[in-house]
C-alpha cells in the first residue's frame, strides 16, 4: 500500500488533463509497458478463479483455460496491437470508444460503444470478490469488511494516479506475479514423482472424469466445441478490451512495439500456467470439503495457499508472498479496468452529452473522479451479492457481460484495422447483432427450451440447467456477427463501385 501510494502521488502531480490519466505524459520502457499488459490481462481470474474450475473438473478446464484460450490470445494480441497502434497514433483516440467513433467518423457510434463498455464494470465485480475470498480467508475477517476496504483503497488512489503511476504499480505486481507464479507452480511438485502417468493415476483415484480431456456432467465443459472451439474465438476476441488492446497508446516509439510485445507474450505465458494448481488443490482436498465445510469454486485456491503453506514459519512466509501475488494479479487488472472504464465515462459519454456546460479540463478530472467513486458504490453492492448469493461461480456473471462487450466491439475493430472504406452501417449492424445473438442465446433460447420444449439439435444442451456457458453464447455471437458484417460491408462495396 505505500509503494503504490508513492506511485500514486508521484503520477498524480503530472497530470493536467484527461488525456494524461487515461494514457500518460510519460516516457515508459517497453519492458515496463509489456510487464503492465501481462499484469493487466492476468486478472484475479486466472489465479484464483480459474483453478477452481481445473480442480473441479479436470483436463477439460485446463485444455480450456490453461491451453486454447492462452494461444488464441497471444496470437490476437500479437496481429492486432500493431495495427491498432498505427490506427490510433492517427486519430489521436484514447479509448476504444473514441477510435471506433473516429474510425467510421460517429460521434453515436462513439457513444453507443461507450455506454455498452460499462458491461465491464462485471469484471470489476469478478475481481473484488475474488480479492475479498483471498484476503478474508488469509485473515481469517469477514468478506464483507475486506471487500469494503479494497474498493476503499484501491479505486481511492485510481482517482488520482492513473496511467502515469499504473505502468509502475503494474511493473511490480507483475514481478511478484512471476515470483509467485513459480512458488505455485512448484508447490506441487511431488504429485510428479512418479512422473505424469503417477499424476494421472492419482487423479483417476479421486475422480475419473478428471483424466478425460471432456467432463460430459459439468456445465462448460462438455466437449470440445465448448473446450476447444468456444474457447478459442474468445480467446482472439478478448483482446479487443479497452485495458488490453489500448495499452500499446502508452509507448512513444514504435521501435518498442515489439520489445513490448515479446515481453508480454513471455510473462503472459507463465501466467497462464498458473491454472495447473487447481489439480494440486484437488490433491490437497480430494472431496473439496476443508475443515468440514464443501468448498465453493472461487474459494479453492484461497484454502489450498492458507494449508499448502502452513506447515512452518518459513512456509508462512511464503505463503503470505503467494497471497500477495494473488493480490497483485486482482489489483493489476482492477487498476486498468477502473482507468479505462472511468475515462470512457468521462470522455465519450459526459463530454458530449455535456460538453456545453462544461469549460475546463480541471473540470473534466474532477467529473472522472465523481465517476470512479459511483463505480465503487455499483461494485460494493453487486459484489456483496455475488457473495451471498453465488451462481456457481462470480466467473458466470463476469463472463456474460464482458463477453458481451467484447463481442460488440470486436467487428468495429477488426474492420476498422483491416479493411479500407468501410461503410459505417457493417460495423454498426454487427455490433448490433452481436448483442442480440449473445442474450438471446444466453436468456431467450433456454427460456424457449424450458417453456415450450422446443429442441435446437445438438445445441440444446447448452441451453438448459440453471449454469449456462457465456462462452456459447459469446462465440455464437462472433460468428453471427461476423457474417453480417462481411455481407453489409460487401453489399455497400458493391453499391459503390
Amino acid at each position: 500500500m505505500a509503494v503504490t501510494l508513492f506511485f500514486v502521488i508521484r503520477g498524480a502531480m503530472k497530470i493536467k488533463n484527461i488525456s494524461d490519466y487515461a494514457i500518460g505524459n510519460i516516457v515508459f520502457s517497453p519492458v515496463a509497458v509489456g510487464l503492465s499488459l501481462a499484469a493487466s490481462m492476468t486478472s484475479a481470474a486466472t489465479f484464483v478463479i480459474n483453478p477452481g474450475f481445473i480442480a473441479n473438473y479436470g483436463f477439460g478446464a485446463f485444455i480450456a483455460y490453461g491451453l486454447v484460450f492462452p494461444i488464441a490470445a497471444l496470437i490476437s494480441l500479437t496481429i492486432l496491437t500493431k495495427e491498432f497502434r498505427k490506427h490510433g497514433e492517427a486519430v489521436k483516440a484514447i479509448t476504444l470508444a473514441q477510435w471506433i467513433g473516429k474510425r467510421y467518423q460517429s460521434k453515436n457510434y462513439s457513444l453507443f460503444m461507450a455506454f455498452l463498455s460499462l458491461l465491464l464494470i462485471t469484471f470489476i465485480v469478478l475481481i473484488v470478490v475474488a480479492l475479498a475470498k483471498v484476503l478474508s480467508h488469509a485473515l481469517n475477517v469477514s468478506e464483507m469488511y475486506v471487500l469494503t476496504g479494497i474498493v476503499v483503497f484501491i479505486f481511492g488512489y485510481m482517482m488520482f494516479g492513473g496511467a502515469n503511476s499504473m505502468v509502475y504499480t503494474n511493473t511490480i505486481q507483475a514481478l511478484i506475479m512471476l515470483v509467485v507464479a513459480f512458488v505455485l507452480l512448484g508447490s506441487g511438485y511431488e504429485h510428479f514423482k512418479g512422473g505424469i502417468e503417477g499424476f494421472i493415476s492419482k487423479l483417476t483415484a479421486i475422480d475419473p472424469q478428471l483424466v478425460n480431456s471432456t467432463y460430459p456432467s459439468s456445465p462448460l465443459f462438455r466437449d470440445f466445441y465448448e473446450i476447444i472451439f468456444a474457447q478459442f474465438i474468445i480467446g482472439i476476441a478478448v483482446v479487443v478490451q479497452p485495458h488490453i488492446i489500448t495499452k500499446s497508446l502508452l509507448l512513444k516509439k514504435e521501435s518498442d512495439v515489439n520489445r513490448y510485445l515479446w515481453v508480454a507474450a513471455i510473462v503472459q505465458g507463465i501466467f497462464f500456467l498458473v491454472v495447473l494448481t487447481g489439480f494440486y488443490a484437488r490433491f490437497t482436498f480430494p472431496d473439496l470439503i476443508a475443515n468440514g465445510v464443501p468448498l465453493k469454486n472461487d474459494g479453492i485456491i484461497s484454502a489450498y495457499v492458507v494449508a499448502a503453506f502452513a506447515d512452518s514459519r518459513l512456509a508462512v512466509f511464503v505463503g503470505l508472498i503467494v497471497i500477495l501475488g494473488l493480490i497483485s494479479a486482482g489489483i493489476s487488472t482492477l487498476e486498468g479496468l477502473i482507468q479505462s472504464v472511468s475515462t470512457t465515462i468521462t470522455s465519450d459519454i459526459i463530454k458530449p452529452l455535456f460538453g456545453k456546460h462544461i469549460k475546463t479540463e480541471l473540470a473534466y478530472i474532477s467529473i472522472n473522479k465523481i465517476s470512479i467513486i459511483l463505480l465503487a458504490v455499483v461494485t460494493i453492492f453487486v459484489s456483496y451479492d455475488q457473495l451471498m448469493n453465488p451462481k456457481l461461480s462470480v466467473a458466470m456473471l463476469a463472463q456474460n457481460g464482458v463477453y458481451a462487450y467484447f463481442s460488440a466491439a470486436f467487428i468495429p475493430v477488426i474492420f476498422g484495422i483491416f479493411l479500407k472504406d468501410v461503410d459505417i452501417r457493417a460495423p454498426f449492424w454487427a455490433t448490433i447483432t452481436a448483442l442480440f445473438v449473445h442474450f438471446g442465446i444466453y436468456y431467450f433460447l433456454p427460456w424457449c427450451v424450458a417453456e415450450f420444449g422446443w429442441s435446437f439439435g445438438f445445441f440444446t444442451k447448452y441451453l438448459v440447467g440453471t449454469v449456462r456457458n457465456p462462452a456459447i453464447s459469446a462465440s455464437g455471437a462472433i460468428i453471427v456477427s461476423t457474417a453480417v458484417g462481411l455481407v453489409i460491408h460487401q453489399f455497400t462495396k458493391t453499391k459503390k463501385l
